[in-house]
């Protein structure tokens, strides 16, 4: 009995052992509490290592929104002239080719161009490319809004590609210029314009590289150093902007790298910084003003260093200075290898280009050289062509004349093409030639002149010393032609 009891008691304790083990696993096991984990606000800085960069594309949509407006459709007509016959003159003709009866009854043709263009004040200069409005007789400016507008040119530049000219308007629009030289690869960049004539057309990309050279200006003294991007740029989009993301105005688009003539992912942009100084000289002089330095030079490669005993592949190596130039006045001879422009580092000729294209006549730059090892500065005061510093007047003004338009009744009557009169004549080369007021300046150089952008453009791509011929007609039907050099 007491053995009985004893097993009883036993299955009771352990009985009662399980109920309090399956209480307790209930109260603790079995109801999992929740912990809410809320992420700071801010990302955590650790300290060990540097953030990450914030990734994706930047907002363009302001830069895009600013720019459009601003941006113009520039349409152009070229006259195209045939010649035929002979001028009555056997010594001209033979010399100069044929000019007569039948090129008088010809018909002009045309050919109709476009581009674009930017505003850069509200009473309505814009800048543009000199290859969109070159031998244009016809300039039309069609705002974002589809107002349009005659443009006159105000000066052009082949040698930089950059061309200004100004419409009738206030209150327009218009993109502050930006700073090119801050611009850094991998920058987000928007390309501005109305290519294949689909007018207000945004295209995004980054800078792919700067001072780049492709060889496509024109002019005596060819200045590139462009911009290059990924932007997508097409026939119609030159002269059009360049913009970072603030819709500050970079570059003026101007080419394209393509075996198809269409875009192959390589756009280029004039950079502002010579674009600005373009601009400003031809609404002050009517020139650009040439910022020469006096030295032939090459980028210091591999090679160049290995032979001149360079200990580093760096900047630009002076070949030469000539007698009459800013460096040699300050003391850089042959040898010497440029490292800077002021705080501007060179190691490219474009890039050496490119910082004195930004400059005039009488500037003082600083250079950094290094000579035998040894770093060294100069205080340099750029000269021009001539090798002086003044500011040099613009060729048109040697003819001392004031020009206007010919009547319609004269053109009809002496059944010209082209011309423009002379109206006033002042001390210059016409009125030593014997010029006389009324005369009608038909060709020079047997190109057509119907403007004085004409004229001014005739004269300009004449080199020095060459002969220039004008020729042309007076109000009674005689003919005359007159021989000058630019001197």
């Amino acid at each position: 009995m007491n053995k009985f009891k004893k097993v009883t008691t036993n299955l009771l304790i352990a009985f009662a052992g399980a109920v309090i083990a399956v209480a307790v696993y209930s109260a603790t096991i079995g109801k999992t509490k929740v912990v809410t984990i809320q992420e700071p606000s801010q990302p955590v800085q650790l300290t060990s290592l540097p953030s990450a960069p914030q990734g994706g594309v930047p907002d363009l949509t302001y830069a895009a929104e600013k720019s459009v407006h601003a941006v113009v459709h520039i349409q152009t007509m070229i006259k195209n002239q045939a010649y035929g016959g002979g001028s009555g003159n056997p010594f001209f003709d033979f010399f100069f080719g044929d000019r007569g009866g039948q090129y008088q009854q010809q018909q002009p043709q045309y050919t109709r161009a476009s581009g674009s263009g930017v505003i850069i004040s509200p009473d309505g200069y814009i800048v543009t490319n000199n290859h969109v409005i070159d031998d244009a007789s016809n300039i039309e400016v069609i705002l974002n809004d589809d107002q349009k507008y005659p443009a006159k040119v105000i000066g052009r530049d082949p040698n930089t590609d950059i061309a200004l000219v100004k419409i009738d308007a206030k209150n327009l629009p218009y993109l502050t210029w930006g700073n090119s030289d801050a611009l850094k690869l991998g920058e987000w960049v928007l390309a501005v314009g109305n290519p294949f004539n689909l007018t207000s057309t945004v295209t995004a990309g980054i800078v792919s590289a700067k001072g780049r050279a492709i060889g496509i200006n024109a002019g005596k003294m060819p200045l590139e150093s462009f911009i290059q991007t990924d932007a997508a740029v097409n026939p119609g989009n030159s002269g059009g902007a360049l913009v970072n993301t603030r819709g500050e105005l970079v570059g003026i688009n101007t080419a394209i790298a393509s075996r198809t003539g269409s875009y192959s992912g390589y756009s280029f942009a004039v950079p502002a910084a010579i674009a600005q100084k373009v601009v400003s000289d031809l609404k002050e002089y009517g020139e650009v003003q040439r910022a020469m330095l006096g030295v032939t030079i090459q980028k210091v490669t591999s090679q160049v260093a290995k032979e001149h005993d360079i200990d580093k592949i760096e900047g630009i190596y002076v070949n030469s200075v000539t007698d009459d130039g800013a460096a040699k006045h300050a003391g850089i001879k042959p040898g010497d290898v440029i490292l800077k422009i002021d705080n501007t580092t060179v190691n490219t000729n474009p890039e050496l280009m490119e910082q004195l294209g930004k400059r005039r006549p009488g500037d003082k730059v600083t250079l950094t050289i290094k000579r035998d090892g040894k770093l060294k500065q100069y205080e340099v005061t750029l000269r021009n062509t001539r090798g002086d510093t003044s500011i040099l007047k613009e060729s048109f003004s040697v003819l001392g004349a004031k020009f206007g338009a010919v009547s319609d009744q004269d053109m009809q009557r002496l059944q010209l093409n082209s011309g423009i009169q002379v109206d006033e004549l002042s001390k210059g080369k016409l009125k030593d030639l014997g010029v006389k007021e009324g005369f009608i300046i038909t060709e020079i150089n047997k190109k057509p002149v119907s403007s004085v952008d004409d004229v001014k453009r005739a004269l300009n791509q004449t080199e020095e010393g060459r002969p220039i011929l004008i020729e042309g007609v007076y109000p009674n039907g005689q003919w005359a032609y007159y021989v000058f050099r630019v001197e």
